[in-house]
């Protein structure tokens, strides 16, 4: 009988903020006992922010560079295979809680008119969409109506006013019990899939009823100071409302305290998804996986949210429990994984095999104990700001194509390592950070022989995840190699 597979996204999620990863505030107890019945993995990194991107990345297993969503609309190319879509060749009927920010191709659409070319709130192709929170959330609003708080269509202030109600009528906690639903639905013995993509501890920082006042200001960690040697990108950016910190240290704490309650309100929902697979006697026949899209500043550099290049954008939670090997449960993984290892890992969960578009791959040999032969030494991660130039001007260069290419000069690509980080921009600008000495990303280093060998290994990268759909098989003897997906024909010769 194939698995149950629960794919979980707790949106924004910081990789060390887990008691098990030993922070010193933050208190997680479900997490930490899915940690000790699975695998952690201590290095996991997004592929690319904010959401749409990280999200493209992790659903299709493809780095940014080759799925090419590169913002927040950007739409992503419908031709591309996704969890989704494996799901449903491997006879399950995908569910999705919550949201995927993914845009329609608009080439699957003839209608101008098409109400999804205005937006990138639309699910994932494949998904059974049965609780609707993309943006803006009108479900959960709907259910703050009938309880007596009507935010008259204002989803920003239902959110921010979450400290204000009882946690009971949060958008986690609305999630979670409309889960529950379904799944009392659900025949004992007939495998699912689903995924549940929470929003928080995504902004605002409000954290829900009782969370809110979990973590008083006044014993919260403080972040990492900008230091005075700052690239162009990482000083405009600190003077852009939605992307600056607060300046004070009040303003600070209070930040933190409302990032880290909100956690704490999302492991508790964790603890209660236990409860019930066990309930249910599903416990044991349950692949868990929990991701995140990308992470959050969080005031460190004197930033918020999720953009540029240090880490804290990009290092992530990473959860998995495979009830299947028990040997491994309680381990902790220190090699570099991504969430392009997660597709991967899915398909061989359920027997189907790997897309040839992924990036990634299979963390199964971790799960069984096994590091794998070959594995990266680093971490890699894009971010991308085109979107600033795009426009609807006829007489705009930005969109003077071939001749103007400035929209292809608006990114960035970071190579990380165990001792630094290589950070390669679009205009031709680099950075090295030495990790080593300093692993507050503040300490920066030019020597060719240190820095040759990192950008080496990012053209290495580059080089070795160029799209692969069709370069492994050749037109020979009735044709050889490794064959795509979806020819139908190919078995019946």
């Amino acid at each position: 009988m194939k698995p149950n597979i629960l794919l979980i996204t707790l949106d924004q999620f910081r990789g060390g903020c887990l008691s098990s990863a030993g922070h010193p505030v933050v208190r997680t107890p479900n997490l930490d006992e899915l940690a000790r019945s699975g695998v952690r993995l201590a290095n996991h990194y997004s592929q690319a922010a904010p959401c749409s991107p990280g999200r493209a990345s992790l659903y299709t297993g493809m780095y940014q560079m080759n799925h090419r969503v590169c913002t927040n609309g950007t739409p992503l190319d419908d031709r591309f295979d996704n969890v989704a879509r494996l799901a449903l060749r491997a006879g399950y009927k995908p569910t999705i809680f919550g949201y995927t920010d993914q845009g329609v191709d608009p080439r699957v659409t003839k209608d101008r008119n098409d109400l999804r070319l205005s937006t990138y709130q639309e699910v994932l192709p494949g998904f059974d969409r049965v609780l609707n929170l993309s943006e803006p959330y009108p479900p959960w609003l709907a259910h703050l109506k009938e309880n007596g708080f009507d935010q008259k269509d204002d989803y920003n202030n239902a959110l921010r006013t979450e400290p204000e109600r009882h946690e009971d009528l949060s958008i986690s906690t609305f999630l979670t019990d409309e889960f529950f639903k379904w799944l009392e639905t659900r025949k004992q013995g007939e495998p699912w899939f689903t995924h549940l993509s929470y929003l928080r501890p995504h902004p605002p920082y409000a954290a829900a009823g009782k969370w809110t006042r979990e973590y008083p200001p006044e014993v919260v960690d403080l972040p990492i100071e900008p230091g005075d040697d700052r690239h162009p990108l990482h000083e405009a950016a600190l003077h852009i409302t939605d992307s600056a910190a607060p300046k004070s240290e009040t303003g600070l704490r209070e930040m933190r305290a409302q990032y880290y309650g909100m956690i704490g309100e999302v492991d508790f929902h964790m603890g209660r998804i236990w409860a019930k697979l066990r309930e249910r006697d599903e416990w044991n026949n349950t692949v868990i996986i929990i991701t995140a899209d990308h992470g959050d500043q969080l005031g460190d550099h004197g930033l918020k949210e999720k953009l540029g290049f240090f880490e804290g954008s990009y290092h992530i939670i990473g959860i998995i429990r495979d009830p299947k090997h028990p040997q491994t449960h309680g381990a902790v993984v220190d090699e570099f994984t991504e969430n392009v290892d997660v597709m991967p890992t899915i398909a061989e969960a359920i027997d189907e095999p790997v897309p040839l578009q992924c990036d990634g791959l299979p963390l199964a040999d971790f799960l069984r104990g096994k590091k794998p032969a070959r594995w990266r030494t680093g971490a890699s991660y894009e971010y991308d700001w085109r979107h600033i130039y795009i426009n609807d001007d006829p007489a705009g260069a930005a969109l003077n194509w071939p001749r103007d290419g400035r929209l292809e000069r608006q990114h960035l690509a970071v190579r990380r390592t165990r001792d630094a980080a290589y950070v390669q921009f679009g205009n031709g600008s680099w950075l090295a950070f030495d990790l080593a000495a300093d692993p507050t990303w503040r300490t920066t280093f030019t020597d060719p022989q240190r820095v040759l060998p990192l950008a080496q290994e990012m053209l290495l990268w580059r080089s070795h995840h160029t799209e692969r759909t069709l370069t492994g098989m050749l037109l020979q003897d009735g044709g050889v190699g490794r064959w795509p997906h979806g020819v139908e024909w190919r078995d019946k010769r």
